[in-house]
């Protein structure tokens, strides 16, 4: 099978411009012809569904939540990307793609890239013209911080809670809509399948989480903006809700998924220290651009940080890479933390844990100065682990954080599936195999207020719909799907609860496809799964009724689903036999110990295809070809 990823002809700094050019275009009259679905309101969601109202057409949104606000962008921290150069540290749109091209390891296409630097520029813009507080120097321009993976400041940031300032600004545009009549917002409702008539995306089945009720929902397009699937791992960074269950959906309707190996592991969140937690707490990024990793020179050492002088302390980052030092990218960071607590040099009760230290800042600014950039953030820590960063080192370990496979999208965000986009986390389309920090806010902006609303208007344009309601029998086939599904859940009555097989699926996939990974324990993985499968669908315990407000329901139609997508985690991890980004084979690195990728046989991204329940996928290739940067060892020293 081919896949045309429609990808624009003419230089890369022109391909978006003539693309925006040559595609067709409905008339304002026209607009208002069209229903559009938007699942999520995250900031792609939000984005999305404001622009796309403001433009005229009738949206209809859907949030998990009972409010946008809670969306899980609100939880990101550290800042966003962009190209402005207001540092004048010779910055520029080609640095900042040379700079993320090569970030994920030259595992992502050239012309998205590009395009997403290119577009990183007017994201700021916009966002101060909402209002959204960035921090300002001085002299009262926008201020810029460094983040991994990057030797410019190019960050902008809101102190420690830049995704809720970005999202109350994106919020604020889509409440404009829903006042001008022109959104319908529909909150606490999960996708339950996702409606195709003639083979194209016309509406989704949905689930009021309040009372129960599967409604049906028509349009002429869905755009999916339901972030990764990180809570795979059960321990993660992600909110409890987020889940792969719309994109899974999609996938067994045709949707192909890409790379769905490649997940990020965060280096700075507090350490796991039991089976009550579920989740893990992110520490910003930024803190690395002021804090200084180390670890003690002897393995075993167990005095007090504050009791270890410096000529006992391992600053591993800054000794091994000595141009990037602390603000490596997440993946070499995390790598890193590993082998230190691997050797036996980790801190605190569990000894999976380095140290963050904030004691040389301190001292150089000035404790009020630190508390100005991370004030937040050190509170957070402190209510968490009842230590002051102020007074002590953070710890910190890491964990999973964001998902850069998802499902396979083309230059116009447009899935396999006619009529389905994809935008921000929950396609695969712009990180490769690892996501430079402060670039996610980044592509779901871009996607939602500056490509989809050029790109859904092409194939409006350019498509044949035919009437569609939902009444038509494609609804009730799904409703009647998503009704036995729930049914067999609840009759199943078994001893374990979901969170209990949750928490198992995690420990599966973090021992064996999480920082590192080898052909033994993948395979071994996939036996466990399947044998855990097995059990849930024998053994599982869902109490209460279907027709409430029931969350042990709704974790356990996510987590058949996570079981499920778990499999194809692996299989595609087990295909993937180079070590690239976050993506690391134990066969496949450098003397060194770094990722070694083989260009020759895997510079291509993974898709799968749905064959049926319980079949093997089906793996398809899209060629990856680099005519703008030459192909090299990626080197942070």
């Amino acid at each position: 099978m081919q896949f045309d990823a429609h990808i624009p002809a003419g230089p890369l700094t022109d391909k978006w411009d003539l693309h925006r050019f040559e595609l067709k275009l409905v008339s304002p009259a026209n607009k208002r012809k069209f229903e559009i679905i938007v699942v999520g309101t995250g900031l792609a969601g939000a984005s999305a569904s404001a622009s796309l109202a403001e433009l005229g057409y009738y949206v209809k949104t859907f949030c998990i939540q009972d409010s946008p606000r809670r969306a899980h962008s609100i939880a990101a921290q550290g800042g966003i990307n962009a190209a402005k150069n207001y540092t004048n540290e010779g910055d520029s749109i080609w640095r900042l793609f040379y700079d993320t091209i090569k970030g994920g390891d030259y595992r992502s296409r050239e012309a998205n890239v590009y395009r997403l630097a290119q577009l990183s520029n007017n994201i700021i813009d916009q966002c101060v013209a909402q209002g959204v507080p960035f921090a300002r120097d001085y002299g009262g321009l926008l201020a810029n911080r460094s983040f991994g993976g990057s030797q410019v400041s190019r960050t902008f940031y809101a102190r420690g809670q830049t995704g809720q300032q970005l999202l109350l600004g994106a919020y604020s545009a889509l409440m404009r809509q829903v006042g001008a009549g022109m959104v319908t917002l529909m909150p606490r409702r999960e996708m339950m399948d996702l409606v195709l008539i003639n083979g194209q995306a016309r509406g989704i089945v949905t689930r009021n989480l309040i009372n129960g009720e599967l409604e049906s929902h028509a349009a002429d397009a869905v755009v999916l903006c339901t972030g990764g699937y990180g809570n795979v791992y059960y321990l993660s960074t992600n909110a409890e809700s987020s889940n792969v269950g719309a994109g899974f959906r999609a996938y067994r309707q045709g949707a192909m998924f890409a790379n769905p190996c490649f997940t990020q592991i965060h280096p700075t969140c507090i350490p796991h220290t039991g089976d009550h937690q579920s989740k893990l707490t992110l520490m910003s990024e930024s803190l690395r651009n002021d804090g200084r990793v180390w670890v003690p020179h002897n393995s075993g050492d167990i005095r007090d940080p504050q009791d270890i002088p410096e000529e006992d302390r391992d600053y591993y980052l800054e000794q091994k890479y000595p141009s990037f030092g602390n603000l490596v990218p997440r993946d070499v960071a995390s790598r890193a933390a590993k082998a230190q607590c691997d050797s036996g040099k980790g801190v605190g009760l569990t000894r999976c844990a380095v140290y963050l230290d904030f004691a040389d800042a301190i001292r150089r600014d000035g404790r009020e100065t630190i508390a100005k950039k991370y004030g937040n953030l050190f509170d957070m820590y402190e209510l968490i682990s009842d230590d002051s960063p102020y007074e002590k080192p953070m710890m910190i370990y890491p964990a999973s954080h964001y998902t850069m496979g998802g499902l396979w999208v083309d230059y116009n965000l447009m899935s396999t599936i006619p009529g389905l986009f994809v935008l921000g986390e929950a396609n695969f389309s712009d990180h490769g195999a690892n996501r430079l920090g402060a670039s996610a806010l980044m592509q779901g902006l871009a996607d939602g207020y500056f490509i989809v609303p050029y790109t859904i208007g092409g194939y409006f344009a350019g498509t044949t719909l035919s009437p569609a309601s939902s009444d038509h029998a494609a609804f009730k086939d799904s409703t009647l799907a998503a009704r036995e599904r729930i049914n067999r859940l609840k009759s199943i009555n078994g001893k374990r609860t979901v969170d209990n097989f949750a928490r198992e699926l995690g420990r599966v996939m973090w021992d064996y496809c999480g920082m590192s990974r080898d052909e033994q324990g993948l395979a071994r993985a996939l036996t466990l799964i399947q044998e855990l499968r097995a059990e849930f669908w024998e053994n599982v315990l869902v109490p209460g009724l279907d027709k409430d407000y029931n969350k042990s329901l709704e974790k356990a139609g996510r987590l058949a689903d996570s079981l499920d997508f778990a499999e194809i985690m692996i299989y595609d991890a087990l295909n993937r036999s180079e070590s690239c980004g976050g993506h690391f084979r134990q066969e496949s690195q450098t003397e060194e110990g770094e990722a070694k990728r083989d260009d020759e046989n895997f510079s291509h991204v993974s898709i799968w295809e749905f064959t049926g329940s319980d079949q093997e996928p089906k793996m398809h290739k899209e060629p990856l070809e680099f005519e703008n940067v030459e192909l090299s060892q990626r080197s942070y020293k």
